[in-house]
C-alpha cells in the first residue's frame, strides 16, 4: 500500500514515512501546534523517528489497524490525517502545520480521507475526538457533517497537567 496515493482538488496524500522526519517534526514538535494533542508534543526528534517507524510498520501490514497519510501541498508535506480501524468504526484524527491553518486543508484532507475508507474499507460510521477548546478541529468536524454525541472529562494532553474536557463527534 506505500504506493497509494489519494488526489483532492489540491492536495495529495501519502502514506506518512520517515522520509517526511523533517517536516513532521517542525509541527509535532511545536508547543502551538500541538497544544490541544494527547500525544503531542514531541520531545526531540528520536521520539518522532519512533513514531515514523511506528507508521511504517502498520503500512506494511497486509491489514493496517490505522492509516496515517501525509498531507502535501505544492510539493510540500504540512501535516498528517489519519483513520483507525476497530470493529467496523473509524476514528479520524488530523494535524497541520500551523503555517497552513485556516486554508481547509484538514477538512479537504479528511473529507478525501473518508471516501477512500468508504470505498477500501467499507467502513461508514466515523468518530471523532478533539479538546473542547480546539474550535478549529471542532469546525472541522462539523463541515464534515459530523454532530458532537458527548462531552467527557479526563482528558490529558501531553503539553498540560491539568485535566481537559473533550468533544466527541460522530458521522454515520
Amino acid at each position: 500500500m506505500n504506493s497509494l496515493e489519494i488526489h483532492t482538488k489540491r492536495l495529495v496524500l501519502r502514506p506518512l514515512s520517515l522520509k517526511y522526519l523533517e517536516t513532521v517534526y517542525e509541527y509535532a514538535s511545536d508547543i502551538e501546534n500541538t497544544k490541544y494533542m494527547v500525544h503531542l508534543p514531541k520531545e526531540n526528534v528520536e521520539e518522532t523517528s519512533a513514531f515514523l517507524h511506528r507508521v511504517e510498520d502498520e503500512w506494511s501490514k497486509e491489514a493496517p489497524e490505522f492509516f496515517e497519510f501525509a498531507i502535501i501541498y505544492e510539493n510540500n508535506q504540512i501535516g498528517a490525517v489519519s483513520v483507525s480501524v476497530e470493529n467496523g468504526l473509524g476514528e479520524l484524527g488530523w494535524i497541520i502545520n500551523k503555517k497552513y491553518w485556516n486554508q481547509g486543508f484538514a477538512f479537504e484532507s479528511a473529507l478525501a480521507l473518508i471516501n477512500f475508507a468508504k470505498q477500501r474499507l467499507g467502513l461508514t460510521h466515523y468518530i471523532a475526538h478533539c479538546d473542547v477548546e480546539n474550535i478549529g478541529s471542532y469546525r472541522v468536524m462539523e463541515k464534515l457533517g459530523m454532530i458532537r454525541t458527548g462531552e467527557y472529562g479526563g482528558r490529558k494532553n501531553k503539553a498540560s497537567d491539568d485535566e481537559r474536557r473533550e468533544y466527541r463527534y460522530e458521522l454515520i
